[in-house]
């Protein structure tokens, strides 16, 4: 089946985008500068938390719920800023779905996995750790220009946190009001 992209006209009709689905990759580093990284029953690789954005969702709502459902409701995290951006071919429907790559301090809290998440293996990795050759990570997990971008990002936002209302204020290219 061909790529079939909805497309959206914009409020003034002038112009017309199409729309991808989106997805958050969530990069969570604990206190010790390890990333958290979940094996699900009956797959081989690990991943970082992950899933789609429901409809009627920001970027930060979808990627705290994921963080929820799969790490559990006891995690206390702290969103510090946007990781990495890129588009995916999910299937024959979805050519170009949005891969939005978060970073989050994890500040408190017992990792239990969730219900998305149920009955995997939990574990914190140091960086070190995620270097091995031989240990099978799922993308983007597994690139590690990525996995250095996170840490280094991690330390540079400990010294200079931005709150989430901040990070949530949508942007308004052109000058009309948002609401």
């Amino acid at each position: 089946m061909p790529n079939q992209q909805p497309r959206v006209p914009s409020a003034r009709g002038n112009r017309e985008f199409t729309t991808s689905p989106a997805a958050v990759v969530v990069f969570l580093i604990d206190e010790h500068e390890r990333l958290l990284l979940f094996k699900h029953p009956g797959r081989t690789l690990w991943e970082v938390v992950s899933g789609a954005l429901e409809a009627g969702e920001t970027v930060w709502e979808g990627a705290l719920r994921e963080v929820r459902e799969e790490a559990g409701p006891d995690v206390l995290v702290e969103p510090l800023g946007a990781l990495h951006t890129a588009t995916f071919r999910f299937d024959d429907n979805n050519h170009y779905m949005l891969s939005l790559s978060l970073l989050m301090a994890c500040r408190a809290g017992s990792v239990i996995p969730g219900d998305d998440m149920a009955g995997s293996e939990a574990r914190w990795f140091t960086f070190d750790e995620l270097d091995d050759p031989d240990l099978p990570l799922l993308p983007p997990t597994d690139q590690p220009w990525l996995r250095r971008r996170a840490l280094a990002l991690y330390r540079l936002w400990q010294a200079a946190p931005v709150p989430l209302a901040e990070l949530q204020r949508p942007i308004n290219f052109f000058g009309d009001v948002v609401r």
